[in-house]
């Protein structure tokens, strides 16, 4: 099961607040994301000039979201444009119906300059729904609940992984043995963080370059191995004890044991920190089963080549699922593509160069000596 989560937009303070009080009192449900969504219904349209690398507002649907210029008196502002599409096995296109759209606003946490964020994430999870969908509807809160949060935000998104892990093990109403891998990006203005438990994968987009932001946590992967096997695990054929095919999770408490021990499945993602630039173009967040039969050098080639023929990163998103499949992958897909322009990639020109060549007098010479015994 792969669950997904996106947002990257703004509203009013007063819409703002009505939101945030529900996801900080962790009363996230269906209903109150069709609520959210009821309040989002006039948004501003997105604008037809080029846009620059900071806007203030974004339109949000199931399927895309995009962001509209800024305000005159709004700096430092990045632009996101979002598509979102699941694919089930069972060969039938439908978007996801838990798609979850979660924002923040960072002034209402911490009373400083209003700053953009947006916050996406894949959550592919095993041995049943409880553990990707408790994650998904909650790791946004623990982020931002966390007393490291602005400041030490890979501190905050450390936590909250582990804060996550920890619920769904004291959780009665969850099932102890459902697991689920956690990937995340986080967005504050030209930052993003990156992180990772499990083996789903984001991979930047850069002038047609795969720059992979995250690991793949395979057993088999040696620095994977080499700390499974200090912690006493053991791989059998590529398995974390022989049952699981990822080496870190959150969940899985029946493999962990009790709380605080030393369990070679480990819940602690790893971080990857960037500040994006003029050249970074999108991002892929994908599960495993889009990875296992495509490179990232390819998605990102794809996905490219796409936005500069229609520039819909929701088509792109559905290439890359269609592709998977007919590479006939074993597992379910989830893709996510975001996009940072709203205008399509521009074509990569390479330059020509002029090189003047000489031949010294006794070079021409000999080469004359060489033509006339010819």
């Amino acid at each position: 099961m792969s669950v997904t989560c996106g947002g990257g937009m703004a509203v009013s303070p007063q819409q703002i607040a009505r939101l945030d009080a529900k996801f900080c009192n962790g009363n996230v449900s269906a209903n109150s994301i069709e609520e959210n969504d009821e309040i989002l219904d006039n948004s501003n349209q997105i604008s037809s000039g080029k846009p620059p690398r900071s806007l203030s507002t974004v339109r949000h649907c199931s399927s895309s979201a995009f962001l509209s210029e800024p305000k005159k008196n709004c700096e430092n502002f990045m632009e996101i444009l979002e598509a979102i599409l699941r694919k089930d096995q069972n060969s039938t296109w439908k978007m996801s119906s838990s798609v979850l759209t979660i924002f923040v606003n960072i002034f209402l946490h911490l009373q400083i300059s209003l700053l953009p964020a947006a916050f996406y994430g894949v959550f592919d999870g095993h041995g049943g729904i409880d553990a990707a969908t408790f994650t998904r509807s909650n790791i946004l809160k623990f982020i931002v609940e966390d007393s490291h949060f602005p400041a030490g935000i890979k501190k905050a998104v450390k936590n909250a992984f582990a804060k996550a892990d920890h619920a769904l093990a004291d959780a009665k109403s969850l099932d102890r043995s459902s697991g689920t891998t956690a990937l995340t990006a986080f967005m504050l203005d030209r930052m993003m963080l990156i992180a990772n438990a499990g083996d789903s994968r984001a991979v930047l987009g850069k002038r047609g370059r795969a720059i992979e932001l995250s690991k793949d946590h395979k057993p088999n992967v040696t620095s994977e191995r080499i700390r499974i096997e200090k912690l006493g695990g053991v791989i059998y054929d590529g398995y974390l004890n022989g049952q699981l095919s990822v080496a870190r999770a959150l969940g899985d408490w029946h493999i962990k044991g009790s709380k605080g021990s030393n369990c070679p499945l480990s819940s602690e993602p790893e971080l990857e920190e960037i500040i994006l630039t003029e050249e970074d173009e999108f991002l892929i967040l994908g599960c495993d089963g889009l990875w296992d039969v495509m490179s990232s050098q390819c998605a990102v080639t794809m996905v490219r080549k796409a936005l500069m023929q229609h520039n819909d990163p929701e088509k792109c998103s559905k290439a890359l699922v269609k592709e998977a499949l007919q590479r006939n992958t074993c597992d379910n897909l989830t893709v996510v593509v975001i996009c940072f322009s709203a205008n399509p990639p521009p074509k990569i020109e390479i330059p020509k160069y002029h090189r003047r060549r000489s031949i010294s007098a006794e070079g021409l010479d000999h080469l004359k000596g060489a033509l006339n015994s010819l």
